[in-house]
């Protein structure tokens, strides 16, 4: 009776099969699937891939505990009563397909808002309204159309989930086979069975076929079990019509396999058991070890490479002073001031609080908090300056999936292309053709090395070490730089940071510090009533001259004021009772500045009568015209500040001649000024404060945002840099560039192996099993070389 296969899952249906719509389904699960899908109009489930589907499980009661408040708390990452984001792990997604149904839940149901896929994690990110759905429901919904969510007691202890140690499992079995194939090869290579001795007698005559047939019963498993992973990703690469790497690896497992079975049927000879066994065995190997060693480059990216933001905790004695993030402890009293990320949860204590969460959730709407609401790490207060009570310690490695979350990822991708692009396909199409060929040559004129060819050539050819180099450079290099207090948001930046041959930067908080300005007044003094209220507005603020002013001006009480405003590029102004005060520029609080000014000001209005402005002596940063020196010589440079042309004879002094300076640039002009370079085919670096040039640092192939004592950073910015390294930042240039020819020189390295490796292979003088020992091998010399190159280079980095 010929089999029919479930439309949805691709299982035999059996004799019991359920008809639907024209189609055969296995289960009513699978029916059930298919009518969501087709009802959902997400019917183009089944054109991606034929049978993608899993069988769904019974699941009538058994996620019931979702129900439970307590543990819906511990396993939602974010949770406002109305907003819900949850982390699940899916171990049934697989393919293309399952990231598109997924990443459509929406569909399916209309209160899930969005759904990402990890796929190299298997984690989809929901997000969804708790006050028309539940967890549960989406758990339920996800269970359904065949991806139930793995939900253990570790996931609501928070703890880490169980390491997969499949890897390992299969090394052993792969080891264990090989080292009992070898054993009883022992008579072939010693040459026993063709001896003329008794020794010889014995061992052709009666245990030589038991041996072959036992080395067989060794090599199922691990052909079948050890080496399935290679088979699969295969199978699933060319059913997409990709030729992955692990096509030729496959190929050559199946063929040794193959044509070993066929040689102790037909007592051609012994076979090549030993070579299979230890080819799995060495990929395996190679495998384990990348995998130690990408885990090992993960831990230090993600738990050592935190933000370098600081915030300003509240002492018992009502003192102020900056502390680093990660030395916020639970019930430490914390101002967040206007724009400042919250980087913990925590309770709000003293303000008036307008969070936008967009940073977690995408949705850019403030959500309004009162005293003793629960406030979340990520939302970044827009209403003035509030007070939070710490929850707990701060989560390092939350930050950095926030960072790195894709929603804040521009398309600055589609604009640039990674070293290691296509190289894969290219390189397996030229493997297979010099296999085939090497093969076909040999068929004609010495059969009996045709098949070691082929396999040797098929295993000699992996591109492995090509594949590692610049993930392990890059990788490197990320945790070196991170070291330097210079923080990239991934590898790519380094490779566009390489390119750049354009530098912007903004002037005030990027190339002047707060920290030494000073200011003096002039104009008409003030009461003490709107010195007060004044220093209250400046408070909320973190721009660095609000912060310079903040720090001269004496203590007044605090309060929290009745309105606060921030015009970007423009002022502040805020409201106590019957008293309102602005500060900014001259146009901003209705006064026409003196066209003779030459230095930075910041008018003073009160209740829209003019007062006075502070004048500011602008302190630059130690080795800024050191810096632009240097950088002088090969890339082109420029100023862009928001600030009048008061330090223009200042700037001109310190600064390489014909630097282009320009003055009173507001945001937008910032971002045009940056597009028409790219217009010209340039490649941007802008370096800014995070405070008013998130669309330049978006738009540049490169933005970088310098923190000093600040919590204000844009999620548009692909670097942070510690503000003590300012001097530095041409030296991480250079240093990015090295990595490049560090790669560069990685895959001359593995290229030359390769070249090698193949003639020997092609011309029939390398067994399969060798060229399994030197794959590996060559992997470990690349990593090797990468890691010891990139550490010199970052001893060379101060």
């Amino acid at each position: 009776m010929e089999k029919q296969p479930c439309y949805h899952c691709g299982d035999d249906c059996g004799s019991e099969s359920i008809q639907y719509d024209e189609k055969c389904f296995c289960c009513n699960g699978c029916k059930t699937v298919y009518e969501i899908f087709s009802e959902n109009d997400l019917s183009y489930y089944y054109d991606l891939q034929t049978s993608a589907g899993s069988t769904p499980t019974a699941i009538e009661g058994k996620y019931d505990f979702l129900e439970t408040e307590r543990i819906v708390e511990k396993l939602t990452e974010f949770n406002d009563g109305n907003l819900q984001i949850v982390n699940l792990y899916i171990p049934l997604i697989h393919c293309s397909s399952c990231i598109w149904v997924l990443e459509n839940l929406n569909k399916l149901n209309p209160f899930i808002s969005s759904s990402q896929v990890n796929f190299s994690k298997k984690m989809v990110r929901i997000s969804y309204n708790s006050q028309k759905t539940s967890l549960k429901d989406v758990v339920v919904l996800l269970a359904r159309i065949g991806y139930e969510p793995y939900i253990s007691l570790e996931d609501i202890d928070g703890k880490e989930k169980k390491v997969d140690r499949s890897l390992i499992y299969k090394l052993g079995v792969a080891g264990f086979a090989f080292g009992n194939v070898m054993f009883l090869s022992f008579p072939d290579y010693f040459d026993l069975s063709s001896s003329k001795t008794s020794g010889g007698e014995f061992w052709l005559n009666q245990y030589e076929v038991v041996f072959r047939w036992l080395m067989f019963a060794f090599s199922l498993p691990v052909v079948f079990y050890a080496g399935a992973d290679y088979f699969v990703s295969a199978y699933k690469g060319l059913r997409s019509k990709i030729l992955n790497i692990d096509v030729p690896i496959s190929l050559g497992i199946l063929v040794l396999f193959v044509r070993s079975t066929l040689e102790i049927m037909f007592d051609w000879g012994s076979g090549f058991f030993d070579s299979l066994t230890g080819l799995v065995f060495f990929l395996l190997l190679g495998k384990f070890f990348q995998q130690k060693t990408y885990s090992f480059l993960s831990f230090e990216r993600d738990y050592k490479s935190y933000f370098p933001i600081a915030v300003t905790k509240i002492n018992d004695d009502g003192t102020e002073e900056s502390t680093q993030v990660h030395e916020i402890k639970q019930g430490d009293l914390l101002l967040i001031r206007n724009g400042e990320l919250i980087p913990v949860d925590g309770l709000l204590y003293k303000g008036k609080a307008q969070i936008d969460y967009s940073f977690v959730t995408g949705e850019s709407v403030p959500v309004e908090r009162e005293f003793g609401d629960k406030v979340f790490a990520g939302g970044r207060q827009m209403n003035g300056p509030i007070e939070v009570e710490a929850l707990k310690s701060v989560s390092q490695s939350y930050l950095t999936q926030l960072w790195s979350n894709s929603v804040f990822k521009t398309d600055k991708s589609t604009r640039f292309q990674n070293i290691t692009d296509s190289i894969g396909k290219r390189f397996t199409i030229g493997v297979l053709t010099i296999a085939f060929l090497a093969t076909a040559y040999w068929l004609f004129f010495d059969p009996s090395l045709a098949m070691n060819v082929f396999t040797a050539v098929l295993i000699i050819a992996c591109p492995c070490a090509i594949a590692l180099a610049s993930p392990f450079t890059l990788g490197n290099m990320l945790r070196i730089f991170g070291q330097k207090k210079f923080y990239l948001r991934d590898t790519g930046a380094i490779e566009q940071l390489a390119q750049v041959d354009t530098a912007i930067f903004d002037k005030t908080g990027t190339i002047t510090t707060s920290k030494q300005s000073t200011a003096t007044y002039q104009g008409m003094p003030l009461t003490v009533e709107e010195e007060s209220l004044l220093k209250n507005t400046l408070r909320a603020s973190n721009h660095p001259l609000s912060r310079t002013l903040y720090d001269i001006l004496s203590d007044h009480n605090i309060y929290t004021l009745d309105d606060y405003e921030e015009h970007l590029g423009k002022g502040l102004e805020g409201s106590k009772g019957d008293r309102h005060i602005k500060i900014g520029s001259s146009e901003f609080v209705g006064k026409e500045e003196v066209s003779d000014s030459l230095n930075t000001a910041v008018h003073v209005a009160s209740n829209n009568a003019y007062k006075g402005k502070y004048v500011f002596h602008n302190q630059y940063r130690e080795g800024v015209s050191e810096v632009f020196e240097q950088m002088s010589d090969q890339l082109q440079l420029a100023i862009l500040s928001g600030d009048n042309e008061g330090e223009k004879r200042n700037l001109e002094k310190l600064l390489p001649k014909l630097t282009p300076l320009y003055f009173n640039q507001k945001p937008e002009d910032k971002l045009a000024f940056i597009t028409a370079l790219q217009e010209q085919g340039k490649k941007v670096l802008m370096v800014g404060d995070g405070l008013n040039d998130a669309g330049a640092l978006a738009q540049a192939e490169v933005g970088i945002a310098i923190s000093e004592n600040i919590n204000v950073f844009s999620p548009a910015c692909d670097g942070i840099m510690d503000a003590s390294k300012f001097q530095q930042l041409y030296q991480y240039i250079i240093a990015s560039k090295k990595a490049m020819k560090i790669i560069k020189l990685s895959f001359l390295l593995s290229l030359l192996y390769n070249v090698v490796g193949l003639y020997f292979a092609v011309t029939g003088q390398l067994e399969p099993v060798i060229a399994a020992i030197l794959m590996p091998l060559s992997s470990i010399s690349v990593v090797g070389f990468t890691t010891l190159m990139t550490n010199l280079l970052g001893k060379k980095l101060k």
